[in-house]
């Protein structure tokens, strides 16, 4: 058996929408976003080289549109398996601290006084969170480094992928 499925009950009921509540009212409370923020310009940033090059592109972009910048860092959340006995392993994440490294790097930067600018962490995959992210603030375009090396040969650059699915303009920087 490779997998397992929970019934649903037969007793449970579906939830219907209350049409009393505003749906954009509610998808706004879902996901604040500071204002100052909306239609901004998101950009993945790790402190690779890639993503520096990224991120003074998009620095450049957000000073001439006037607009805010929302840098992303996706962090790298590691599973680990926890065996207990014959029982079949638990995944737990291991969270990852560069975010605060990152964010004490960028906050005592000179190059981002020209714009005001926010750090999001997430969890997850890079695309996913980082087009996400670009839908929450309404971004008018994403920002990220193109990757060379073994792993986006193999799995596909997150640029690559990213230009595929995202619902907003991406700009890649070689």
């Amino acid at each position: 058996m490779a997998g397992h499925e929970f019934p649903e009950p037969t007793d449970r009921k579906r939830q219907v929408a209350d049409p009393t509540v505003d749906p954009l009212a509610a998808e706004e409370a879902r996901h604040p976003c500071d204002p100052a923020f909306r239609h901004g310009v998101v950009v993945g940033f790790d402190g690779s080289t890639s993503s520096e090059r990224a991120l003074s592109y998009a620095i450049g972009m957000a000073s001439r549109t006037g607009s805010g910048l929302i840098i992303v860092h996706v962090a790298n959340r590691l599973p680990t398996t926890v065996w207990a006995g014959c029982e079949p392993p638990v995944f737990v994440d291991v969270p990852d601290h560069r975010t605060e490294v990152l964010g004490l790097e960028l906050a005592c930067a000179d190059y981002l006084g020209a714009v005001s600018w926010i750090l999001v962490e997430r969890g997850g995959d890079i695309c996913h969170e980082l087009e996400e992210v670009g839908r929450e603030y309404e971004a008018d375009a994403i920002v990220v480094g193109s990757t060379h090396g073994l792993v986006g040969r193999m799995f596909g650059s997150v640029a690559g992928r990213l230009a595929k699915r995202a619902q907003r303009p991406v700009v890649v920087i070689p």
